[in-house]
């Protein structure tokens, strides 16, 4: 070697030359969803001591449905797949943590580990018929999908009654719960702890969904909504996306059915018939179809719809056997109303609605300061 050739530092690569990026959005939107669940369960906890143990019941109860109306959030809205079938989804959930929790109490096995286990034996049963739905629910488009669906939610309470050995027909089953731990003190209110249990269960469930629907499969999902020729040929794989959207459906919408049950401390056939199926995508479709926040207002009226219904047969003078007709058919005649109204007023639903208004209010602000 020559000493001109030695004096000539060799080629250097570039720093990171060779290496791939690193994505720093996936890091941030993890961390903010986390301080979103976090500052969500601090305002549970701060509310569950101010209200009265009633309102925390229905807290917890808004917290269940909020699993089930997710869930049908991400498949429908996300993935473009019609469900009228997932209140027997939450049937699963609900009937296999009654069983786990009895099979434990007859046992005679305590401890605060056995209702998780019980939550996740539900998840896993619902993941398991969820996918098998969701098979067959990938061949199939637009009535015929409807159909199916339809059927699995009229079939599986029908069975719940027709095997009554093991589902206790009409009756249904109790669930036992553990009472609160004895940390919490001697008087602390059941209702609160029902409220800390749906609402931890249900805060894990959303962080998992806002990841998703984050993540690339989320993108897969929309893309497959949008058009299914051009997801295929961009190399997607159409039925399995499909697949994968009902079973992520299926299991919120179990873990949703468990904590019904849980709160209930029992689950029968009628809690889950072809009607719950119905207020469930309704309700999606008024809070907002393809925003998780729009579950939660969907949600909210599953609970507060009761309550309404109760008070307007109460305001009228009927006798006992007509206000009990009208206090059974009138949820139904209020949701069909509420959303032929959203559609014409809001098609984007009431988070829709409330996104437009702060828009224009964002940039009205602006204005009015110069």
């Amino acid at each position: 070697m020559s000493a001109t050739q030695a004096a000539v530092p060799p080629k250097q690569r570039p720093a990171g030359a060779g290496e791939r990026p690193v994505d720093r959005r996936r890091g941030s939107t993890l961390l903010r969803h986390l301080a979103f669940a976090l500052a969500a369960a601090l305002v549970l906890v701060a509310v569950s001591y101010a209200v009265e143990p009633f309102r925390n019941f229905q807290l917890a109860t808004v917290a269940a449905y909020l699993c089930a109306t997710a869930g049908l959030t991400v498949l429908t809205g996300l993935n473009g797949q019609l469900s009228l079938g997932h209140g027997a989804l939450m049937a699963t959930g609900a009937y296999t943590v009654a069983f786990c929790q009895n099979a434990f109490a007859d046992r005679g096995m305590t401890g605060g580990w056995l209702l998780p286990v019980s939550l996740g034996a539900a998840i896993v049963s619902t993941v398991a018929v969820g996918a098998v739905v969701g098979v067959a629910a990938a061949r199939l488009r637009g009535p015929y999908l409807a159909g199916v669906t339809l059927a699995v939610a009229v079939v599986v309470p029908a069975l719940a009654v027709t095997f009554d050995g093991v589902f206790n027909g009409e009756q249904g089953l109790s669930v036992p719960v553990e009472p609160p731990p004895a940390s919490l003190g001697p008087y602390f209110p059941y209702e609160r702890w029902q409220l800390w249990l749906a609402g931890a269960a249900t805060l894990l469930a959303l962080l998992l969904l806002a990841n998703l629907i984050r993540s690339r499969y989320g993108r897969t999902f929309r893309a497959v909504r949008d058009d299914e020729v051009a997801a295929r040929l961009a190399g997607i794989h159409v039925a399995r996306t499909q697949v994968l959207a009902f079973v992520v459906s299926a299991a919120t919408a179990g873990l949703g059915g468990a904590l019904l049950a849980v709160l209930a401390q029992s689950v029968s056939p009628g809690a889950f018939s072809l009607t719950l199926s119905l207020f469930l995508l309704m309700a999606v479709v008024i809070g907002g179809l393809g925003r998780l926040a729009g579950a939660l207002w969907g949600a909210v009226l599953l609970v507060a719809l009761p309550d309404l219904t109760h008070s307007v047969t109460e305001l009228l003078t009927l006798s006992p056997a007509v206000a009990q007709r009208l206090e059974g058919n009138l949820p139904l005649a209020i949701f069909g109303i509420t959303l032929v109204v959203v559609m014409i007023a809001a098609p984007g639903g009431v988070q829709g609605l409330l996104s437009r208004l702060g828009r224009a209010l964002l940039a009205r602000w602006p204005a009015r300061r110069s």
